[in-house]
């Protein structure tokens, strides 16, 4: 049977984003998208991607699905992996769904629709997402949909029924074997996504996407109890002090500094 795959993507404010153009709703506790920088598919999204098509290359009769979740999409923006070759995307949008760090919500928006979605042989996700950088949403996917899952993945191959995945570890690698179905995270280095090519953009342009809402999937915004709660929200604070260390000589000078450094436990 063809082997059916789906894959989450969330959309980002692109971390390029210079630390000038960040807004911050203190009452609301959200960031505000720069309205002069256009959001991107999450990095390590387009990785898992990047796997899944490397999946489908082998076996061209695998179905790839891209599933996200918000609470508005940039189409142009969210059908890059239409153009990089995924055969579907699914939107599951609700003015509910504002990009929280709370991962427990989007665990069971991301349930709900991937069980509405049916069978599905193999979930691909990005390791974490550019903005909040929890790592919790993939696990948490997995252990409500109880799936077996591996994480970190360089590579991704299925065959009869397996998965192989070759696992980034701090010393080295590792190669383990799943059985399907199951949850993999995919890491950066799995290497550079490809690039849409005009056919895939021309392709994806007619292609439209399915989008559901909350109430689509089976659930009640009301009856999901976020689990974590924002308190504050604040743009870091910077500053710099200079010093100049003066001595009768340069000898002098570089002692007064080694004893400043000493002071501040530099050195």
């Amino acid at each position: 049977m063809p082997l059916r795959i789906v894959v989450t993507a969330k959309q980002v404010i692109d971390p390029e984003t210079p630390a000038s153009a960040f807004r911050i709703d203190p009452q609301a506790l959200q960031v505000l998208p720069p309205a002069s920088v256009p959001p991107v598919v999450n990095g390590f999204d387009e990785q898992a991607i990047e796997a899944a098509l490397q999946i489908k290359d082998a076996a061209p009769d695998t179905n790839v699905t891209v599933l996200s979740i918000g609470a508005s999409f940039a189409m142009d923006v969210m059908k890059k992996p239409l153009a990089m070759g995924a055969d579907e995307l699914v939107l599951v949008q609700d003015d509910a769904l504002v990009n929280s760090p709370d991962p427990s919500v989007a665990v069971h928006v991301l349930a709900a629709a991937i069980r509405k979605l049916g069978d599905v042989d193999l979930v691909l996700c990005g390791r974490q997402a550019s903005d909040w950088d929890n790592a919790q949403v993939p696990l948490g996917l997995a252990e409500k949909l109880g799936l077996a899952v591996t994480t970190i993945a360089k590579r991704v191959a299925v065959e009869n029924g397996i998965a192989r995945i070759e696992r980034v570890l701090p010393d080295g690698s590792e190669t383990v074997e799943i059985t399907l179905p199951a949850l993999v995270t995919v890491s950066n280095e799995l290497g550079q996504a490809r690039y849409p090519t005009l056919r895939g953009i021309m392709a994806a342009g007619r292609k439209a996407p399915t989008i559901w809402s909350v109430a689509d999937v089976g659930l009640d915004m009301s009856s999901l109890t976020p689990g974590l709660e924002l308190v504050g929200l604040a743009l870091p604070e910077s500053g710099a002090a200079c010093e100049f260390i003066e001595g009768e000589d340069d000898a002098d000078a570089g002692r007064k500094l080694a004893l400043k450094l000493r002071e501040a436990k530099l050195v």
